[in-house]
């Protein structure tokens, strides 16, 4: 499956004693020369909570675990509605950072409520705090200038005057390499196009450079937002496709709304 551009396989472990899918197994199952191909696998799980219809794990392409993803909520959205699980337009699932509401629009797409984004540096952790937002550090031969967000994973935002342009190569892995972030961090290369649009490029940690990333998007339209840069509603631009972030008040929950695409299915044989 993919949401906006940003690929995925995914395995239903809903049954009694299935196993997870380890590190090996995840990179075998991305490797998009010799597997599947993918920026990560998702498992679909029994709830883990009362209110909810299913839960999902994620794992990087490099087989690291991941605490939370946009694109990837959408499409277990999506594969359990197709299966018949959620029969109604609005249910709940348990991603690995806590339940996830999401709503069924009319047009196909999901929409999902992706928490309050927070800006607190040890959320990430971040354990550069001694100056203000932005933060500055030297990479890579620059002093780069970023905002830092959770949303249930870590995101540290430039903003940069033409996407296109942006070293995102280059400094993306060299930001992830700090030592402060001991957890590293994906990474966003923002352009704000208008007061309700940005083009948006992200170098997520464990998959590299994506098509799209759904909580790199909300972590965007969010520091974006807070500073003043953009108004409380706007659509997020990546090479896969558009996002719509919507973050109502600073103690709001913020939602995002997108697509998820099946593409095909199949049985693993290796």
């Amino acid at each position: 499956m993919h949401g906006a551009g940003n690929d995925f396989v995914i395995l239903d472990r809903r049954a009694a004693g299935a196993p997870a899918p380890d590190a090996a197994l995840v990179r075998a199952l991305a490797d998009r020369h010799r597997g599947v191909g993918c920026d990560q696998l998702i498992t679909i799980e029994p709830p883990r909570s009362a209110g909810s219809i299913a839960a999902y794990g994620i794992w990087n392409a490099d087989g690291s675990r991941a605490g939370q993803c946009g694109n990837g909520a959408r499409c277990v959205a999506a594969w359990l509605v197709r299966d018949g699980a959620a029969t109604d337009p609005r249910f709940s699932v348990d991603g690995p950072a806590g339940p996830v509401a999401v709503e069924r629009l009319d047009d196909g797409r999901y929409r999902l409520g992706m928490g309050v984004p927070v800006f607190d540096p040890a959320a990430l952790p971040f354990l550069h705090v001694a100056q203000g937002v932005p933060y500055r550090l030297p990479v890579a031969g620059t002093e780069l200038a970023f905002d830092v967000v959770s949303m249930g994973n870590p995101h540290a935002v430039v903003e940069v005057d033409a996407v296109d342009a942006a070293p995102v190569a280059l400094l993306g892995p060299a930001l992830q390499a700090r030592a402060e972030f001991p957890d590293s961090v994906n990474v966003g290369f923002a352009e704000v196009v208008a007061a309700d649009r940005l083009r948006l490029r992200v170098y997520e940690r464990g998959a590299g450079e994506t098509q799209a990333c759904g909580s790199g998007a909300c972590a965007a339209a969010a520091a974006l937002m807070r500073r003043g840069r953009i108004g409380r509603r706007a659509t997020v631009a990546l090479p896969g496709g558009e996002l719509e972030i919507a973050w109502p008040a600073a103690d709001a929950p913020l939602t995002m709304a997108g697509p998820a695409t099946f593409v095909f299915e199949g049985e693993w044989l290796a």
